[in-house]
């Protein structure tokens, strides 16, 4: 089974390239499941109910979150009737949503679970205990276990990948919109890679305005971040190959789409 996974969509320039590539990419790369992370689609911060659908329709199987989860007060009034809808698992007991979705792809299940990291970001509950919970739950279930770990650190998300390696079938790190080069399957057969990267502006620093950023750097007075919904685009995923029998994973490639590095049939 191949996984397609599409990194943080950053507001209308980034569902735009949903819109456009995923037909595109999942005739050349043929995924059972495709997987995106929302938690900015809805003008670069949360997600609508709208969106939600949309991504759906495109093609989505999963919409995973992060820690701008709540940024859109319309979140509370679907999230606990959205099926494919996956927030950060670790969020305290008692919060809206779920952590952990279970999908059936043509008769085998796919758990996909969503856990955010605390370091430089809210101190919520731990993940990997939480993890630790999850994975045992899920492996009693199926063996293709998909993990979208939205963390700052480089650190946590290395850790995480280490800690998860031969119990899940890959940790995707999500949340700094900048695609690192080091994707690998690890030792136990585990598919990882630090940030899948980010899917909007381009020309952008992280899918901001640049000029209104280096602003606030040059200044250090309060500015108001807006999306580039001007200039060029790109989109940031992965495609993981994984046996469906033992749930390890055996090929990751990183996808990488923009003007300087055009979409090959």
């Amino acid at each position: 089974m191949n996984i397609l996974f599409i990194g943080d969509v950053t507001g209308s320039p980034g569902r735009n390239m949903i819109e456009t590539y995923l037909p595109k990419l999942r005739e050349k790369y043929r995924p059972g499941m495709t997987i995106i992370n929302g938690e900015n689609a809805a003008a670069g911060k949360g997600i609508n109910k709208k969106i939600y659908k949309q991504f759906l329709e495109w093609g989505a199987h999963v919409i995973t979150m992060g820690n701008h989860t709540w940024d859109k007060k319309e979140i509370f009034e679907f999230i606990d009737d959205a099926n494919n809808l996956v927030r950060p698992a670790n969020f305290p007991e008692g919060t809206p949503g779920k952590g952990i979705v279970y999908i059936n792809i043509n008769g085998t299940e796919v758990a996909v679970i969503n856990a955010q990291g605390r370091t430089f970001l809210p101190a919520i509950d731990d993940p990997f205990r939480k993890l630790d919970e999850l994975v045992e739950t899920a492996r009693k279930r199926t063996n293709i276990i998909f993990v979208d770990f939205h963390a700052e650190a480089t650190s946590e998300k290395q850790a995480m990948g280490w800690y998860l390696d031969g119990k899940v079938s890959a940790v995707a790190g999500t949340h700094t919109h900048t695609q690192t080069a080091d994707e690998r399957i690890l030792p136990q057969g585990t598919a990882y890679i630090t940030d899948v990267g980010m899917t909007g502006p381009y020309d952008s620093i992280l899918g901001m305005d640049k000029e209104t950023v280096m602003k606030k750097f040059l200044t250090s007075l309060p500015v108001r971040f807006e999306i580039d919904k001007e200039g060029r685009t790109q989109l940031n995923g992965l495609v993981i190959s994984i046996d469906e029998n033992t749930g390890s994973a055996y090929n990751i490639e990183r996808i990488l789409i923009n003007d300087d590095h055009p979409f090959m049939e």
